[in-house]
């Protein structure tokens, strides 16, 4: 069985959208696009290779697919992670019927849900999801994603595509594994963990003032 791994830049208040440039994602009026730059160093480039050293294969929204296929395919292939991108299989989540002239590019057809389904049942290498902030809510509302592989960097850009937004289900989730880069980014895994567990730290006896703020609230 494969995994299905989200691995996303995300803001401290979860903003995912244009990390790379001004240009990658305008709409909505964003104008932070190009936030991951400031923070680049050595030790951050190091651990986001980490992310492609395993075998994997690409899950796209259709579009991330186009940022990336007119990217990828033009930079040498002596860039570890072009060489990577560009001979992995992509799996595009497409309304449309357009050609996905990208090398090794298929559509997952008009049922996403179904056929996610049934390539995470197959053999092969895991699914790596990049980008993708609009496909991503609909893994989210199905509970497909098995991995969180969040790059947090330190800064709140207010508004913006963010990761969990309306398709997120609570749920807890179990960090496997954090560290943080020289430039204050925190590399985070986490997995899903079961339902959101609740208690309480007021007694079994309220005062007759909190019993009356609670009949407020009604």
């Amino acid at each position: 069985m494969r995994k299905i791994i989200a691995a996303t830049f995300i803001s401290l208040d979860s903003v995912m959208q244009a990390p790379g440039g001004p240009d990658e994602d305008p709409t909505g009026g964003f104008k932070y696009g190009g936030w991951v730059f400031p923070h680049s160093d050595e030790e951050t480039g190091k651990t986001l290779f980490e992310l492609f050293e395993k075998p994997f294969d690409l899950l796209l929204g259709r579009k991330t697919y186009e940022i990336f296929a007119a990217y990828w395919p033009y930079i040498d292939n002596d860039n570890p992670i072009a060489n990577k991108f560009n001979s992995v299989t992509k799996y595009v989540a497409t309304r449309g019927d357009a050609e996905l002239k990208w090398n090794k590019s298929r559509s997952l057809g008009e049922d996403v849900v179904a056929a996610i389904k049934e390539l995470k049942a197959g053999e092969g290498p895991d699914l790596l999801i990049q980008g993708s902030g609009d496909f991503i809510q609909t893994l989210l509302r199905h509970g497909l994603i098995d991995e969180y592989r969040l790059v947090i960097f330190p800064l709140v850009l207010g508004a913006g595509k963010k990761l969990f937004a309306g398709g997120a289900v609570p749920c807890a989730m179990k960090l496997l594994r954090s560290i943080t880069s020289p430039t204050g980014v925190i590399f985070a895994t986490y997995q899903p963990d079961g339902p959101v567990k609740t208690g309480s730290f007021v007694g079994p006896d309220p005062s007759e003032e909190e019993i009356e703020r609670r009949k407020r609230l009604e």
